[in-house]
């Protein structure tokens, strides 16, 4: 079995505290270890990062650019191996993994690509004001165990391209495609500048409340995340934090099912429902309810279930038991206030995590499926009768990630998304971000943003530069 290693200040390290099992979810049964970090081995990849800012800080905008592009290359090279090592971790079919390592290329490009610039605030005879932007220091990333590889990209390379030093912390889920990530950023910025360590409890508090650490960024639930603001609060650490999310669709009346009835399946059910800004609630109007309901389970029951390394698997296994479980129970508990389970509703009878993509209609706010972000292969349907009284429906949530409103009038459904109380709201689409907007949630699915300048800005610190001119 392969022993996978941290890196620490540019060497590959033994875990101080032993080992864990990375289990593949498409059989159930443990296929590598890695090694568990101490907290005094996080410390030193802290001094580490420490040691490296000195130098890193001080590189051009050039300098890092050309890091980030050379790595990029090296990602793009090495990416079947990369994208059959999330299939082994996470279990997403080789296709949608392909897809992220290939979308984490595109998001190093960018970044590599974009300048932070300085603002002239005011010129005058006697003046020049200008604003600055600086990198933080130590830069922790924590990740979760969805979307593996893509997320570190998200975190690490705005980060870099900043001029701060990294320390990662992945999900011990799904901890391999990140340390095999770091080790190619290892090939081409100083050492010190990236660390990886990894292990299964004890570090997210660490981590948070490490004085040597000055910006956490976090990806994770809602509960996690508050703990993580709660410890960072000892040296006032720069904060963004991603959370959960239970983002709402409104299907307009009269809205052409199979016009958008793909698109909100492959929304709903992007990673296997895995998703922190998948469709998770669908409101239909009640006079389509059972079309779209059957529309839906028709495109349900033509998935491929199996192991993702199966050329005609389309639906890969969820991430692990304990979240196989919490849909499991979601969905039995809809089952037993009278649900109506159109299609799947059962764990498969074979190893693995397997649940099939489900729909379930006849379930409304209150109940646990609708009020739960259930982060797995079930979506319900609910259904409403007035527009004005199903936005009040979606926006009585706790979270506000992102939503959306689909419809044939584009002015009707913009007016209406622009009222969704969430980060980002879109109009006949859904889940759809990209490296040159923002995207962040409100509420409680988090604060700060990540993507474009914005998201790049929050890697950074201001200083206002004041300048006298001579006078004369």
């Amino acid at each position: 079995m392969y022993d996978y290693r941290m890196l620490i200040d540019g060497a590959r390290v033994e875990g101080e505290a032993g080992h864990f099992d990375i289990i593949n979810p498409a059989s159930g049964v443990a296929f590598a270890q890695c090694g568990a970090g101490s907290i005094a081995q996080l410390d030193q990849a802290v001094e580490a990062a420490q040691r490296a800012f000195g130098e890193w800080r001080l590189s051009s905008h050039a300098q890092r650019s050309a890091c980030l592009q050379r790595i990029a290359d090296d990602l793009e090279h090495e990416a079947d191996a990369l994208a059959r090592l999330i299939v082994a971790e996470q279990g997403k079919p080789l296709a949608l993994a392909m897809s992220e390592v290939m979308g984490g290329v595109a998001w190093t490009r960018y970044a590599a690509g974009q300048e932070i610039p300085v603002e002239l605030v005011e010129e005058n005879p006697s003046q020049r004001v200008e604003l600055h932007r600086k990198p933080l220091g130590v830069v922790a990333s924590i990740t979760p165990w969805n979307w593996p590889f893509m997320i570190a990209i998200w975190h690490i390379m705005p980060a870099l391209r900043a001029g701060n030093c990294v320390v990662s912390k992945p999900s011990s889920l799904t901890p391999l495609s990140t340390l095999a990530l770091v080790e190619i950023i290892a090939r081409h910025v100083p050492r010190g500048v990236i660390n990886v360590i990894t292990g299964e409890r004890g570090f997210g508090s660490a981590i948070s409340s490490h004085p040597g650490i000055h910006k956490i960024v976090f990806t994770g639930s809602t509960a996690t995340g508050q703990r993580v603001m709660q410890a960072a609060a000892g040296n006032l650490k720069r904060l963004t934090l991603e959370l959960g999310g239970n983002d709402a669709a409104i299907v307009l009346p009269g809205t052409a099912v199979q016009e958008v009835v793909e698109d909100i399946f492959q929304a709903a059910f992007l990673n296997m429902g895995q998703t922190c800004a998948a469709l998770k609630r669908l409101y239909v109007h009640e006079s389509q309810v059972e079309a779209f309901g059957e529309a839906l389970a028709s495109i349900a029951r033509r998935q491929v279930i199996g192991d993702g390394l199966q050329p005609e698997v389309t639906f890969g296994p969820v991430q692990n038991l304990e979240q196989l479980q919490l849909v499991a129970e979601l969905v039995d508990d809809a089952r037993r206030q009278g649900g109506r389970v159109l299609c799947g509703g059962e764990r498969l009878a074979q190893p693995g995590y397997f649940y099939p993509p489900t729909i379930v209609t006849g379930v409304h706010d209150g109940q646990r499926l609708v009020d739960e972000e259930q982060f797995g292969p079930v979506l319900p349907v609910i259904a409403y009768r007035d527009v004005e009284e199903v936005l009040q429906r979606a926006n009585h949530s706790d979270m506000g990630l992102g939503g959306s409103v689909w419809g044939s009038d584009p002015d009707q459904a913009q007016a209406l998304a622009s009222r969704l109380e969430s980060g980002v709201a879109w109009v006949n689409c859904h889940a759809q971000i990209q490296p040159n907007t923002p995207f962040g949630g409100c509420k409680l699915s988090g604060f700060g943003v990540e993507f474009g300048l914005e998201g790049l800005l929050e890697f950074t610190t201001q200083q206002l530069l004041y300048v006298r001119k001579p006078k004369g």
